[in-house]
């Protein structure tokens, strides 16, 4: 594997990972919002 592969293999290797971590708590957060936007109060 040359130099240039190595280095894009490390950038998506470290990218990853945050990524992954914020797109889940987006989408829990999402999730969340939306089960408590169907069982809120009608009244108030």
């Amino acid at each position: 594997m040359s130099t240039l592969e190595s280095i894009i293999w490390h950038v998506l290797g470290y990218s990853a990972m945050p990524v992954i971590i914020l797109g889940g708590f987006v989408g829990v957060a999402a999730v969340s919002i939306g089960i408590l936007s169907l069982t809120k109060d009608k009244e108030s």
